[in-house]
């Protein structure tokens, strides 16, 4: 999959240096993986939510931190929307942000 906007995370990873081993994985993972459909993302990725409007949720580091992301399977595509902690998480709209 190609992840677009992955500057996000850089920027992330410079406010929240703990979270770097576990984005770091998280891009090298989806980078090497092509999912085809939402089930094949469940099967890599048990804990993910589905949100609505082609959106995942991913749990990053143990709940810390969490990642939404726009996941087109047709196009090989995963457009990151938000990263941020759990607090910040609950106050978004995961179906409208982008960071």
């Amino acid at each position: 999959m190609e992840i677009i906007n992955k500057e996000l995370i850089d920027k992330f990873i410079e406010r929240h240096a703990n979270s770097g081993r576990a984005l770091n994985r998280w891009v090298e993972n989806m980078e090497n993986a092509i999912f085809k459909t939402h089930n094949e993302l469940k099967l890599y990725y048990p804990n993910t939510d589905y949100v609505g409007n082609n959106r995942y949720a991913f749990n990053i580091k143990g709940n810390d931190y969490r990642l939404v992301a726009l996941v087109l399977f047709a196009a090989e595509l995963i457009t990151i929307c938000f990263i941020g902690t759990y607090a910040e998480y609950d106050k978004s709209n995961c179906l409208t942000v982008l960071q």
